[in-house]
């Protein structure tokens, strides 16, 4: 892992950052998070410095067993830990030999959570050096059943929780948080977890995952992050029936009163942590979703994962698949099935690309994307039945209900399944799209693995392994006739870890569509030719860490190019200084 990271660096310093203490996006470094720091020896402070009892009880400072004798004889533990000293490598290797022995995998995620919140470094060592067999355990699948069973396995607050109890204290409530420079946030509703629907203030567990990938996959300091959930009830009559329900036992407030502590709680926001903090909207159901993207996004730093994060992830993964299938994107035609904020949010930024590149009107890119919903295909003589946000899609051609009509009438080069069902990529559908193109891409991007829209091994083997094939979680690699296909996984995580470094070290003070794009067209260049002939069309996670610095840098050179960053002067190398603000796990001296 060292080596690792000081390969990023090149083993040199970072010439254009004079302030040490505050490179990212100029708050200060006093828990020695980021790489620019971390030969510099610091002080474990709390209130005063911590030491003793209270040292090994802080999940920012405390080592276990890896306290140095002077450590230990400097900060009164003696006989508090067993006379052994442990190395970081070899805590880790025991960890994760424990974390094995679990079958279940909510098991390990509980396991992962209780080493956060005792070791904050070792857990993000684990998490970055083994990204691709924990990442899984964090977030997407294994997150979706914590989520239902959060109130069981609750422990101990991991982040904010504002009901509507709090109306009229939001701002009180969040001077409560311990971290007082706080840089991103990621807010849900718990309205529509994953696609498991409604779990109400259970679906706390999404921000938590959400965030501790913005640090170890994009590097963002642990300590400058807060997750929230905002509990307006929940429609979920098993919830509300259960007595181990953690959150408030009444019905969604919607309407006015809705509005109004969303409005309280984005103001006490901008007035407790300024205008550059950036505020991620997760798992909001669509009609809220759009409404507050909509009304939000020209006076605060504003960003919907699952409008725009998976907007991004998806248009990459299609701008790499370019290389097998031949062509420009304005050469294929796009179907999909899900007309929610998933599906319009990518079916809007693939329209906005192919404008880029050919400079035909939006509303004419948008002819070459189709949308099917619960009601059949998204068609004109609709328009006036359809919420605002379906209407842009909706096209002249004779009604159509089921997918594998829509198939055979559209004829699509590309099928993207955003619909929260799972097995509704029929055989039927595939082997349609199969007959139809020689290679077509099929991606089920719906979450959990139970929701999918099909399987890697049902769309390898009914395209007779002709199909290019993504999904939104993990699959295993598919033998088919002697070939194995390693299939590509459109996560967002690829990309909001990265995009958020981005903001965060320019300074940035508006999300622009161009910033998306230039995400997606920097996760795309990082797709190789050996990723190629195994079929995928993503980067492996692996390289997660080079890849996010590559897309900070991307997306904060667009916000200069449109003048919405604020650091200036602009660094001369931005990949390089994204590094150098990296959240490295690595031990510290202590004084």
């Amino acid at each position: 892992m060292e080596s690792t990271l000081k390969e990023l660096t090149n083993g040199e310093s970072v010439l254009d950052i004079k302030d040490k203490c505050g490179v990212a996006g100029g708050v200060e470094d006093i828990y020695g998070e980021d790489r620019a720091t971390e030969d510099q020896t610091i002080t474990p402070w709390t209130f005063s410095v911590a030491s003793g009892y209270s040292l090994l009880r802080d999940p920012h400072y405390n080592k276990g067993l890896a306290f140095t004798e002077a450590e230990r004889d400097a900060h009164y533990l003696r006989g508090l830990l067993p006379p052994t000293v442990s190395s970081q490598q070899l805590q880790e290797k025991k960890v994760m030999h424990n974390l094995r022995q679990y079958q279940v995998p909510l098991q390990r995620y509980m396991a992962m959570m209780d080493l956060q919140e005792r070791n904050e470094r070792l857990f993000y060592k684990l998490l970055i050096d083994n990204v691709e067999e924990l990442l899984p355990v964090v977030y997407t699948p294994t997150v979706g059943e914590a989520c239902q069973k959060y109130g069981g396995i609750f422990r101990r607050p991991q982040g904010l929780f504002i009901s509507l109890k709090e109306k009229g204290k939001i701002l009180e409530v969040l001077k409560n948080w311990p971290e007082k420079s706080i840089q991103v946030i990621v807010v849900t509703d718990g309205e529509r977890i994953l696609g498991l629907g409604d779990l109400g203030c259970q679906g706390m567990g999404i921000p938590v995952g959400k965030l501790s990938l913005y640090t170890a996959l994009g590097g963002v300091r642990p300590s400058v992050c807060l997750p929230i959930t905002i509990d307006v009830g929940t429609n979920n009559q098993k919830l509300l029936d259960d007595e181990f329900y953690i959150g408030l036992k009444q019905k969604r407030a919607t309407g006015q009163e809705y509005a109004e502590l969303l409005e309280e709680f984005m103001s006490a926001v901008k007035q407790n942590y300024g205008e550059k903090v950036l505020i991620q909207f997760e798992d909001f159901a669509n009609h809220n979703a759009f409404e507050l993207l909509a009304k939000y996004r020209t006076t605060h730093l504003v960003f919907n994962d699952d409008i725009q994060g998976t907007a991004s992830v998806v248009l990459a993964g299609l701008i790499a698949s370019l290389k097998l299938l031949g062509g420009t994107l304005a050469d294929h035609t796009f179907l999909f099935l899900g007309a929610g904020e998933a599906g319009t949010g990518i079916a809007e930024l693939i329209a906005l690309e192919i404008t880029r590149k050919t400079s035909v009107p939006l509303e004419e890119a948008r002819k070459k994307i189709w949308l099917v919903d619960s009601k059949g295909l998204i068609v004109s003589s609709r328009v006036e039945s359809l919420q605002h946000f379906k209407k842009p899609w909706a096209h002249d051609h004779e009604p159509v209900k089921e997918l594998i009509d829509a198939v055979k009438a559209i004829k699509p080069t590309v099928l993207i399944g955003t619909s929260g069902v799972g097995k509704t990529f029929t055989k039927e559908v595939v082997e349609a799209m199969a007959s139809l193109n020689p290679k077509p891409l099929i991606m089920a991007l719906s979450n959990p693995t139970s929701q999918a829209e099909c399987t890697a091994e049902e769309a390898y083997t009914w395209s007779k392994g002709h199909a290019i094939f993504a999904s939104g979680s993990p699959f295993d690699p598919v033998e088919f006739e002697g070939r194995t296909f390693v299939s590509g996984q459109a996560n967002n995580a690829y990309v909001f870890p990265g995009f958020g470094l981005g903001i965060i070290m320019s300074g940035t003070i508006r999300v622009h569509d161009d910033m998306l794009l230039a995400a997606s067209e920097a996760l795309a260049s990082e797709v190789t030719e050996d990723d190629y002939l195994k079929g995928r069309i993503y980067p492996p996670f692996t390289n997660i860490r080079k890849i996010s610095a590559h897309i900070a840098a991307e997306v904060a050179a667009k916000a200069y190019e449109l003048g919405l960053a604020t650091r200036l002067p602009r660094p001369s190398d931005l990949v390089k200084y994204a590094e150098s603000c990296m959240y490295t796990p690595l031990y510290r001296s202590y004084r």
